[in-house]
């Protein structure tokens, strides 16, 4: 925890005869690290060494007066290196030097709970939770319960010296040492999140305020890092040898450290003090003792406590001078290793070398927390005893009086040794249906009760009981898996459809981290035609796709490119966050097309499973690149936005995804008359044609893959056609050709039938065969040694450097082809290694290779109705972009959960339960001629004055008045938020059978108005945008009491308010995010999230958090207006305007109250008034006039000490 560079070198020596009087084996016990010759120059008082154990009768303390309490040892001759009070009980937790952990309770240190943390390492922190206690060793964090039971272990790196630890919040850990980083910790997940690189030698000390966060390193200098980035925002070099200890209170920091003289460093006994608002040092505080340790405690004043290594202690003020006389003595048995106060300022805590623990206090009853929980206690053993025996009961039986055997017989029971052994039972085998539903956190599995055994009793059974339980005979749980027996049911986890389970918070608490590990972005299924999430991520991770849509921008209403530029701008900024395409398959369910081509399904067939979901995103593949060629030819014109140039890709009429996709293909019909018609066209994707199965034998011929992709390109079929020589329909010979090889190669694979199913399998078997083969053939070549981190992360990840020939199972498709146009314009086709490149005769003779990037299978699951996944190899640029490695990874997508995987498994496809529905093959570095670079098209002319879609509208109406462009906004302007919503469809839930209700759907919502008002400036608080957004679905409910909504107000006909369109709204605040303004309002995470937006952290102030106290209820923007500014808001109906503007004065009332309080104290006191007011009048505001002012804060003072500010 601490810096000893430069101590006393003896600190760290306790020679064996310091505790002779406690136990005379003692001396085995000390620390075997330690060097014995440093024992020879210590000399020891032996008048010090008895520990006096005070009672609590005999204790007289003078009240505001620190006097020694009690005084216990905790392991006699360990050095007590970490001491720690606990924020919930009434505890004291010491840590020492052989990573042994003991507590005490209460002031009279009665021993609570003893365990070993750590084989041999010492403790270095402790830190306490709700749940447990956290301990610190040199690379090893823990966390156990206050009882001794392992919550978890968690182990860093070998080479790894810790040091400090520092929660930021309930969740969340920060570690650092003698390295160049600080580790950030999910304590839900124990996973490491982030990792933020700092100056070497490191951090011994951290420390925090609501500004910033504080590190001390061992080089005597100390670092003021941000909130959120971690960024260093202010460093002050306090000495010039090393830091000993810092505190921080208020505006104060206070540290004390060594300096370098000629023979080595010196103990500094001038404190370094710092102003925090100026950032700059005051006059430093000299003291009478050589400081170790100081702390503040604040409790009338802003004392300080100033700890020397030789027990001494002295008091003082940070801005006044020292006194001799407040300087005490504490009776140690050696030197000083750890000190702590507690949370209620009562109470000190001093651990010595010597492993004793002295407790000092002001008062007797002295209390470590102001509100401490009671504490579990074991329970007293209970040992029945021998029952009475009533001699006068006529059937008392004798047996119960133990009689020695006189008789030399030997008894009937009296077996053999070879007959009494223990045969423990087996236990019968875990529920098939237990085991498929089950999540493990950490050693632990929970699973839902399949309801087929009576509670809590689990019958043993026989043999032919047992045979006929494997069978898997019993019923399943769920009515749809009864119709197939769980043995055959062989879709794999991961393949799954994956659902959200909603609680009372929603979203907030489910846990989308457990389903995706990595950096990339999901999305969310749960929303109308979510089919098309898997397509939407194939798109995203095809460069000049991602780059094309992100650089477009028209003015039509409903675009698809412009949607989906929005959406990847989204999955670019996403840090494994899911995200949602409502926006974009909003748009995609107006277009005509897609509902003609039966792409839009209803709730009932996507949940029942009705719909043929291969055959329906192979459309949704055709209609998507069609529909997106056509959007991005036109680039100019009446199309462009308003001040949008051109996009960087092409020029007008050429499209990229023509460029990207297109073939040119030439279709030629020969009517039996000889008569030819040849015409071209362009061609975006081909689909498979397999060979006539209807033979009599029924025998499949072998095939390779490469042959039967040449057939379907090169199509050659017989069809009845219209010849205009013969003037009626003749049978036609159609033949088809291409003139040029796309860039990227789709297919889609059209196995929709029993027939088409059979042949692809039959072609799997026998290229599994011809693999097998070719393997007994060839002599085993040697494999090259990877490097060690290599296996070993391959191993963590279930993946395999080398692919084995069972890999190769149910595979048919190549991973690389080979395409050749020849001299006479006819296509080649071949199987190519995918590790090898083209040789520079091949290349000269226009030979291309294409590698497969794509497959997307349908996954056939009676359970819950089939669902589509993809398997995605994402390219380099997306690995820099995200983790800042370079290197290329197959990816399982299945809406919100991600897992990397073996590249022999995205070519795999088991017919049984896995079908494949679409290829892509990309031709190899063909991206290096696209313009890859993205140019922002949303410029700020979208904050310019535009027209409203309302008829009636007027200017007199105007609710807003629009930036003028003096007053555009900059990074870091504050801009007040407010969003109301309607409802599109209800909430879907069930009452299940204990009453609880259990959310299946939530009610899906659509945005209708939004509000931004200006945060800054001579019109603060005045609306710069105020628009209510059309909508074109039918909505269910205008929640009028909620939104001000009210029917009528969203119909272009008849309203008469500013009406835009979503699109025109979500670039306004687009523009505002891309520009870096901060968002102020009351439940914006809602708001982002149903508008659809994405909002860095950074950018967000949340007053529903602002004053919010952990583990208590959220507190409406009514209550806090009343409370703080005196204001009454929402009485009948809400107003975004109105919401907007208040919750602006409430950050303003927030910077004033916790910018103006002297410690960090006042402003919790302000929130438990807050809470305690709350509590009293039930959360609801007064209605009467009379009510108001009386109950009214700014009347009764409800927070006296921050009212005069």
């Amino acid at each position: 925890m601490m810096n000893f560079d430069g101590l006393d070198p003896g600190m760290g020596d306790y020679p064996p005869a310091l505790h002779a009087s406690l136990d005379p084996g003692m001396e085995q016990s000390l620390d075997p690290r330690l060097d014995p010759s440093l024992l020879q120059s210590v000399e020891l008082d032996p008048a010090g060494l008895p520990v006096p154990v005070q009672g609590s009768d005999s204790v007289h303390l003078l009240e505001g007066m620190y006097s020694e309490l009690h005084s216990v040892v905790s392991e006699g001759g360990v050095p007590v290196c970490a001491s720690h009070f606990d924020l919930q009980e009434e505890l004291l937790w010491i840590g020492n030097h052989r990573g042994h952990a003991t507590s005490f309770f209460g002031p009279t240190m009665g021993r609570y709970s003893s365990f070993q943390v750590h084989a041999s390492d010492d403790i270095r922190q402790i830190h306490s939770m709700e749940s447990g206690v956290l301990f610190l060793s040199k690379s090893n964090l823990k966390c156990v319960t206050r009882g001794g039971l392992v919550m978890f272990d968690y182990l860093m790196e070998e080479s790894a010296d810790m040091h400090s630890l520092l929660l930021t919040d309930n969740t969340t850990a920060l570690v650092g040492g003698l390295q160049n980083y600080v580790t950030q910790i999910d304590l839900n997940t124990v996973q490491e999140t982030q990792k933020f690189s700092v100056e070497v030698p490191g951090v011994a000390i951290m420390r925090h305020s609501n500004r910033f966060f504080f590190c001390g390193h061992t080089s005597g200098k100390v670092s003021l890092r941000d909130l959120r980035s971690f960024t260093l925002e202010q460093e002050f070099d306090a000495y010039s040898g090393s830091l000993s200890d810092f505190d921080v209170h208020g505006n104060l920091l206070v540290t004390c450290g060594f300096s370098s003289r000629m023979s080595g460093q010196a103990c500094e006994r001038f404190l370094m003090v710092y102003d925090l608002r100026m950032m700059r040092a005051i006059s430093p505080l000299q003291v009478h003792v050589d400081p170790l340790f100081l702390r503040f405690i604040p409790t009338y004043t802003s004392r300080l406590a100033i700890i020397s290594q030789t027990g001494q202690c002295q008091f003082c003020e940070p801005t006044g001078l020292a006194n001799l006389a407040d300087v005490f003595h504490v009776n140690t048995v050696g030197q000083l290793m750890s000190f702590d106060v507690s949370s209620s300022k009562q109470a000190l805590a001093f651990g010595d070398s010597g492993g004793c623990v002295h407790l000092w206090s002001d008062s007797a009853e002295a209390s470590f927390n102001s509100y401490s929980r009671e504490p579990e206690f074991a329970l007293p053993c209970m040992v029945d005893t021998l029952p009475h025996l009533d001699w006068n009961h006529d059937l008392l039986p004798l047996s119960l009086i133990p009689v020695p055997l006189s008789s030399p017989e030997q008894l009937l029971s009296d077996w053999a040794s070879a007959y009494i052994l223990p045969q423990p039972r087996h236990a019968p085998p875990v529920d098939p249906e237990i085991l498929r539903t089950m999540k493990t956190v950490g050693f632990i599995g929970y699973a839902p009760n399949p309801r087929n055994r009576l509670r809590n009793q689990v019958p043993y059974k026989t043999k032919e009981a047992e045979n006929e339980y494997d069978s898997y005979n019993q019923v399943p749980e769920s009515p749809i898996g009864r119709e197939e027996e769980p043995h055959l049911y062989m879709v794999p986890k991961k393949y799954r459809k994956v659902t959200i389970k909603y609680s009372k918070l929603g979203l907030e608490d489910f846990d989308f981290k457990h389903y995706n590990k990595t950096l990339f972005a999901g999305l969310e299924p749960h929303i109308p035609n979510a089919y098309c999430n898997c397509m939407i991520q194939v798109l995203y991770f095809l460069e000049p796709i991602r780059c094309l849509v992100q650089n477009h921008l028209c003015q039509k209403e409903f675009c698809l490119a412009c949607e989906l530029g929005f959406l990847f701008h989204m999955l670019d900024l996403s840090r494994g966050d899911p995200c949602q395409a409502s926006n974009f398959l909003r748009a995609f369910r107006t277009i005509p097309e897609a509902s003609a081509l039966g792409l839009i399904l209803a709730d009932s067939d996507e949940q029942t499973g009705k719909v043929n979901l291969g055959r329906l995103i192979q459309s949704w593949n055709r209609f998507i690149l069609t529909h997106l060629h056509q959007e991005t030819q036109e680039q100019e014109g009446p199309q462009a936005y308003r001040g949008v140039s051109n996009s960087a890709f092409g020029s007008s009429g050429e499209s990229v995804i023509g460029r990207l996709f297109g073939c040119e293909v030439e279709n030629s019909s020969t009517c039996r008359c000889g008569k030819e018609t040849v015409r071209s066209s362009l061609t975006l994707l081909f689909t498979m044609h397999y060979p006539d199965l209807s033979t009599a034998d029924k025998i499949i011929k072998e095939y390779d893959f490469s042959e039967i992709l040449k057939r379907s390109i090169c199509l050659e079929q017989n069809t009845q056609a219209w010849c205009e020589n013969c003037e009626k329909y003749q049978p036609t010979v159609q033949t088809r050709n291409i003139r040029c090889l796309p860039d990227v190669l789709v297919i889609n694979c059209e196995v929709n039938s029993t027939k088409e199913a059979e042949f692809w399998e039959a072609q799997a078997q026998y290229a599994f065969k011809n693999a097998m083969k070719k393997e007994e053939m060839e002599p085993p070549k040697p494999r090259e040694p990877n490097p060690p981190e290599w296996e070993e992360l391959c191993t963590a990840e279930g993946l395999s450097l080398y692919t084995s020939v069972e890999e190769l199972r149910h595979v048919w498709i190549p991973l690389s082809l080979k395409m050749t146009m020849n001299k006479n314009k006819e296509l080649e086709v071949t199987s190519w290694n995918e590790g090898e490149e083209l040789s520079s005769s091949e290349e000269a003779q226009g030979a291309v290779v294409y590698d497969l990037v794509v497959t997307v299978p349908h996954v056939l699951d009676p359970r819950t109705g089939g669902n589509l996944v993809a398997h995605i190899k994402v390219g380099e640029t997306y690995h820099q972009r995200k983790e800042g490695v370079t290197h290329q990874q197959w990816y399982l997508f299945n809406d919100f959960l991600i897992e990397p995987i073996d590249k022999c498994e995205a070519a795999q496809f088991d017919l049984s339960w896995k079908v494949p529905a679409i290829l892509y093959y990309t031709k190899r570095n063909c991206h290096s001629k696209y313009d890859l670079r993205i140019k922002n098209p949303i410029e700020a002319s979208v904050l310019l004055a535009e027209a409203s879609l309302a008829r009636k509208q007027r200017k007199s109406h105007a609710t807003f008045i629009p930036l003028m462009l003096s007053e555009m906004p900059q990074a870091g302007d504050l801009v007040g938020l407010d969003a109301e919503f309607v409802t599109l469809n209800q909430e879907e839930a069930e009452l299940r059978s204990d009453g609880t209700k259990s959310t299946i759907k939530p009610s899906q919502m659509s945005v209708a108005r939004i509000t931004c008002v200006r945060g800054q400036g001579p019109n603060e608080g005045v609306p710069f945008i105020d628009d209510y957004i059309s909508t074109q679905e039918q909505v269910v409910d205008y929640l009028t009491q909620y939104s001000g909504i009210k029917p009528g107000d969203l119909d272009a006909k008849i309203s008469s308010k500013h009406l835009t369109t979503l699109k025109s709204t979500y670039l306004k605040l687009r523009f505002l995010i891309d520009v870096g303004v901060k968002f102020v309002g009351h439940g914006l995470q809602k708001d982002f999230r149903v508008i659809n937006l994405l909002v860095l952290k950074d950018q967000v102030i949340d007053t529903v958090y602002l004053f919010h106290m952990p583990r208590k209820r959220m507190i409406s923007l009514r209550f806090l207006a009343w409370y703080f500014l005196d204001l009454k808001i929402q009485s009948e109906t809400h107003d975004s305007t109105e919401d907007a503007r208040t919750a602006l004065q409430l950050y303003r009332k927030y910077l004033m109250l916790s910018s103006k309080g002297s410690r960090p104290e006042e402003f919790r006191k302000v929130l438990k008034g807050l809470y305690e007011k709350g509590r009293k009048i039930d959360w609801k505001v007064p209605d009467c006039e009379g009510a108001e002012n009386q109950n009214s804060p700014k009347n009764t003072a409800v927070f006296p000490s921050v009212m005069g500010m």
